[in-house]
């Protein structure tokens, strides 16, 4: 597909063609969504650029185009969307320079962002609205991923057959497809893949709830459910509305649970595992915040040690 293009070809449509062929069933359709969304704005900002046209000055220019409308993080992200598929046309000689070296990445003002997590006194008051009766409801649902720190999707593609109750472990191997309806899907990537330890309260209280149910069905999807991240947020909403506390979304509850954890003293790396994090920097990045607060209190700890030596 990539093999008859021509520098005069418009770079939107190489783009396009670029992201088919290298993409296209490698990656997961959300971020092949991501892809495309990219190249719609190519179509929209520079409908008319040639492949040969685009050097450092014109990509510069299409980037500050960008960064008039989005924060500077998300212009980031379309830079690198792009990097990919310019080197190739560079490695393919359709343009004679890297036209990407020493980009400047510019943006918005970043919004003022709502809080992402709770501290452990808002998060206990928090559960103590929660209405748990003994069905399946979606306020089980904001328990566990309190309890666990799973994304939205794996906890719906949970089962019965997931718990191991007499080792109280919990084990992620799924996600459910709840944007497409599609039933389960794989995890985010392999690193998501993995056993999460329970407590015994946690283990007790599903081990009731789940008892009559099929071991090889969703606990919290019905069938021919269509399920909307909002509505569980807006139950959500509600309960921290109850509790007097800031409002956060359910992949906030993700938040909470790792900010807790680090906040109590467990180790970047167990977060990491715990969370299904690719790597230890994808949770640093993430709590960077957290961990400098912790280093600051860590100092304080360290010169005091160190004063009482004298």
């Amino acid at each position: 597909m990539l093999n008859d293009t021509k520098k005069t070809d418009l770079f939107h449509s190489y783009y396009k063609k670029w992201i088919i062929v290298y993409k296209e069933g490698a990656i997961r359709p959300v971020t092949m969504a991501k892809y495309r969304m990219t190249h719609a704005w190519l179509e929209r900002l520079v409908p008319d650029l040639m492949i040969c046209d685009l050097d450092r000055i014109t990509y510069q220019q299409l980037l500050n185009t960008y960064a008039l409308d989005h924060e500077r993080q998300t212009t980031m992200d379309f830079h690198h969307q792009l990097k990919g598929a310019i080197a190739d046309a560079v490695d393919e000689g359709l343009i004679d320079r890297d036209p990407t070296r020493k980009a400047i990445i510019k943006g918005k003002t970043p919004r003022i962002k709502k809080p992402k997590y709770l501290n452990q006194f808002e998060l206990h008051t928090l559960l103590t609205t929660l209405n748990l009766q003994d069905e399946v409801s979606w306020d089980w649902l904001i328990l566990l991923i309190a309890k666990t720190g799973l994304r939205f999707s794996e906890a719906l593609a949970l089962t019965p057959s997931d718990f191991d109750f007499g080792h109280q472990i919990l084990t992620v191997n799924k996600t459910w497809n709840y944007k497409d309806n599609n039933g389960f899907s794989p995890t985010k990537n392999q690193s998501s893949i993995r056993k999460i330890q329970l407590d015994w309260q946690t283990i007790i209280q599903f081990s009731q709830l789940t008892k009559d149910l099929h071991p090889n069905k969703p606990i919290f999807v019905r069938e021919n459910q269509k399920i909307y991240n909002s509505t569980v947020n807006d139950i959500l909403a509600r309960h921290c509305k109850q509790a007097n506390v800031p409002i956060i979304s359910i992949h906030g509850l993700r938040h909470t649970h790792a900010s807790l954890l680090l906040f109590a003293g467990v180790s970047i790396a167990s977060v990491a595992r715990r969370l299904g994090h690719a790597s230890m920097t994808t949770t640093q990045k993430i709590y960077l915040h957290i961990i400098q607060e912790l280093e600051n209190a860590d100092i304080d700890i360290v010169m005091r040690s160190l004063s009482g030596l004298s």
